[in-house]
């Protein structure tokens, strides 16, 4: 265990049993439909990664920049949607990939986008992490790992000020870690 972590919340196994257990939800609701799948970084990318393998089903794969945190430990409440698919997704499912569902507003305002702007008829969510006590958005993800409580989650992909992504589980960072 890295020494800036007071706890694993979910060990590297725990993540990939639970990984499979999504892909195998996702091919069910599929039923070999194509689908976009579409990853928000930078923080899914793991998690994206292990589970389009796990999904047995024709996926197109796609990537999207979304952000509502910076450098903090708290979300500016502006979301920045820096970088989003060029691909026509008009009438086409797309599954949102992100690692974590926190207030919700990243992924209501990439949902809205998606939906409202760009015309996709069916929009389903994955989230790795649930943390709904801290849900500001009226939204819930369609497929959830695992709930979290209200403490500051890294590994796996998630991080503080880009650090700490590498990590093969997820851990609460240690408050002293991040100045609270």
């Amino acid at each position: 265990m890295h020494r800036d972590i007071a706890e694993v919340l979910f060990s590297e196994e725990a993540i990939r049993q639970r990984v499979r257990e999504l892909g195998r939800a996702i091919s069910h609701d599929l039923a070999g439909r194509e689908a976009v799948v579409m990853a928000l970084l930078k923080g899914s990318v793991l998690f994206f990664s292990d589970l389009v393998r796990s999904i047995d089903a024709p996926v197109k794969v796609e990537f999207a920049w979304a952000s509502s945190y910076g450098k903090g430990t708290e979300s500016s409440g502006e979301v920045l949607l820096k970088v989003f698919p060029e691909e026509d997704l008009r009438g086409r499912m797309v599954v949102v990939v992100d690692d974590i569902l926190d207030t919700g507003r990243t992924l209501s305002a990439v949902v809205d986008r998606l939906r409202n702007e760009l015309g996709v008829t069916d929009v389903r969510t994955c989230v790795l992490l649930d943390k709904k006590a801290r849900r500001t958005a009226r939204i819930e993800a369609d497929y959830s790992g695992f709930p979290v409580d209200d403490v500051f989650v890294v590994g796996y992909g998630l991080d503080y000020a880009d650090r700490y992504r590498n990590l093969p589980y997820i851990g609460v960072l240690k408050p002293g870690c991040y100045g609270a």
